[in-house]
């Protein structure tokens, strides 16, 4: 993976070439290591490749090294995705200017650490419903899960986690599918999961996955006794005139589960 520049390190280096600094330690993978690199008016060289200083290096952006040039990270298709960096390192994504991971109190890679540990991932096979950058299925790895199927609908996301060095590779135990989880649960085998974490984006967005069809399909593939947690955030009763959370575990309750509001989301069992 090539470097990776945001506005901070460029400043960085900028002020040590102004400074005369001829090395300095830095990250060039968005916190996860650090590097020593050399540089002068010319640009910096890192890995025996001089790289160029950015023209115009733009806040809450991330620039990957492509094509013998520094470009955003983002994409547009139908809708401009987006990696974000955080002040945590652990980078977020955006579709349509719309944060699609909490960072305004915690890094949203240690959020997903502690929402993973609510269903105890340990010899588990896990179906992780809406993949995205793959925070929830690092975790899951990392608490030696048996295995973890991931889903991810949007081809732009899974590109955003082929440059993301905190996003998780795809191994023996993690299996990503291109695919639309509501239409890829119907191929799923009953009681074939002993958990499942529902991460889905905003109701507005994807209402078809608060819907009662689609939590009936996640209680069918869900084994007895199962957990689930299902992240639906705090949205604002007055402004969306619904009460997300608790229609949520309403229907989750109609669906077979004893389901309660945690946190920024649902922790349910399936009786």
């Amino acid at each position: 993976m090539g470097p990776l520049m945001t506005l901070k390190e460029h400043d960085i280096f900028r002020a040590a070439c102004t400074a005369g600094v001829p090395n300095v330690e830095c990250s060039l993978d968005l916190g996860r290591s650090t590097t020593i690199i050399t540089l002068d008016a010319a640009g910096w060289v890192w890995q025996d490749q001089l790289f160029p200083y950015l023209e115009r290096c733009n806040d809450r952006t991330i620039y990957h090294w492509t094509e013998g040039s520094f470009q955003p990270v983002s994409r547009y298709t139908t809708s401009l995705i987006k990696l974000v960096p955080t002040p945590w390192g652990p980078p977020t994504f955006e579709i349509d200017g719309i944060k699609m991971l909490p960072t305004a109190h915690i890094s949203p890679y240690m959020d997903a650490e502690h929402k993973v540990d609510l269903i105890q991932p340990r010899g588990k096979i896990i179906l992780d419903t809406c993949g995205g950058l793959g925070y929830f299925a690092a975790w899951c790895i990392q608490g030696h899960a048996r295995q973890v199927l991931s889903y991810e609908k949007n081809a732009d996301v899974v590109w955003l986690r082929g440059l993301n060095p905190w996003s998780p590779t795809t191994n023996d135990i993690l299996h990503l599918t291109r695919g639309d989880i509501n239409e890829q649960v119907t191929f799923l085998s009953s009681d074939s999961v002993d958990a499942i974490l529902h991460d889905p984006p905003r109701f507005g967005i994807a209402g078809e996955l608060y819907s009662q069809v689609f939590y009936d399909q996640l209680a069918r593939v869900l084994k007895r006794k199962g957990k689930l947690f299902h992240y639906t955030g705090n949205p604002n009763k007055l402004t969306s005139g619904r009460d997300v959370p608790n229609e949520v575990a309403t229907r989750l309750r109609h669906a077979g589960f004893i389901a309660e509001l945690h946190g920024d989301g649902i922790l349910a069992v399936k009786s």
